[in-house]
């Protein structure tokens, strides 16, 4: 009688025990994003902060934009829910949880320079 069919080898329990299983669309779908995965999505405007651009002459580069976005991630680290974001001459308030740019004005408004409902401030 051969012994040797009855036990499972070495090799056989280290492929069982050892090798990582891959993770299925279901389980994926279970995982939590992290912080980082929620800020890569892209920066918006809303239609009021978009208006506010347009009648003031307000245009970003590339890098104003990097910068803005790089603001409003810092106030989501902090917690902050309604930012205002100052960089250069411009003042944006942000909606941090949307990810979404609520209005903009420039140093050039000669309006009152109140910001209310906001929870907290960035510079960049």
């Amino acid at each position: 009688m051969d012994i040797r069919n009855n036990f499972t080898s070495i090799e056989q329990i280290q492929n069982q025990y050892l090798t990582k299983k891959p993770v299925s669309n279901t389980e994926k779908g279970n995982k939590k994003e992290s912080f980082s995965d929620v800020f890569e999505t892209k920066l918006r405007f809303s239609k009021h902060a978009d208006e506010r651009l347009n009648t003031r002459n307000i245009s970003l580069t590339e890098e104003q934009m990097e910068r803005l976005n790089d603001g409003m991630k810092k106030a989501g680290e902090k917690g902050i829910n309604e930012s205002l974001v100052l960089m250069d001459n411009l003042a944006f308030i942000v909606n941090v949880k949307n990810n979404t740019v609520i209005t903009a004005m420039d140093s050039s408004n000669t309006e009152e320079r109140i910001f209310t409902k906001i929870d907290g401030a960035v510079i960049v």
